[in-house]
């Protein structure tokens, strides 16, 4: 069977985030989906709870899951809500899960001081959107560098989203996890905290750092990433 992969953006962005990778599977002849989660993209009018972005996942990993195994891959908050599930208590038909920019515990000091940088930007006149461009502007190269905002940016969901993050016990979830398992982080990354914590909790995953690169892994090197999506299709294949 011919192997799926679902996709899982990060806080603010959306399915857009993806464009690179859905290019690269496209041609590659690999199905996959990018999926908007709640408050987020498409559904920015809705609100975000932790309840329905679980479910949206699942929604889109079982139905891909009809057609083949399914890899999933997930960016940062889509990451930690992507180990969150693979690591449930009811093991979902994953085969394999990719974890980028989200080797942090979603809690403690961490989570307030993101939470305040988060506050002072919607603070500003423009709620941060020019600061915003010019950081992009200034770490992703052209040719994906709209990706990020190009479904929206879903700022008066954010908030809500990071408190919900604190409900999760990632730890847990990702000792439970038994499928192969990749962390992928920029080495500049600033949820690289734990890091540690995770090599610990799941020691048959692997660790891939990219070199001179930040949070925005998948569109700072997505040649890389595709590479990654790459290695793990393989070991599905192989798998099944």
């Amino acid at each position: 069977m011919t192997p799926q992969v679902v996709l899982v953006h990060g806080i603010r962005t959306s399915a857009t985030m993806w464009r690179a990778q859905l290019a690269h599977l496209e041609a590659a002849g690999v199905p996959a989906t990018a999926v908007d989660l709640p408050g987020h993209g498409t559904r920015m009018d809705g609100d975000f709870t932790l309840h329905e972005a679980l479910h949206t996942i699942d929604a889109a990993v079982r139905t891909a899951a009809e057609a083949g195994p399914v890899l999933l891959a997930g960016h940062s908050m889509g990451g930690l809500l992507s180990l969150a599930y693979v690591g449930g208590e009811d093991p979902p038909p994953v085969a394999a899960l990719i974890a980028a920019s989200c080797s942090a515990l979603p809690r403690g000091p961490a989570l307030a001081a993101y939470r305040l940088v988060a506050g002072a930007m919607n603070s500003l006149p423009d709620r941060g959107e020019w600061l915003a461009a010019q950081i992009l502007a200034a770490t992703i190269p052209e040719e994906t560098r709209a990706d990020f905002g190009a479904g929206g940016y879903a700022l008066d969901a954010q908030d809500a989203a990071l408190r919900s993050l604190a409900a999760l016990d990632i730890a847990r979830s990702v000792a439970r996890i038994r499928i192969p398992l990749w962390f992928v982080n920029g080495q500049f990354d600033q949820l690289r905290t734990h890091e540690w914590l995770f090599r610990r909790l799941a020691p048959h995953a692997e660790l891939i750092v990219v070199p001179r690169t930040t949070h925005l892994v998948t569109a700072m090197r997505p040649r890389v990433f595709n590479a990654v999506l790459e290695l793990a299709l393989a070991v599905v294949r192989e798998r099944s």
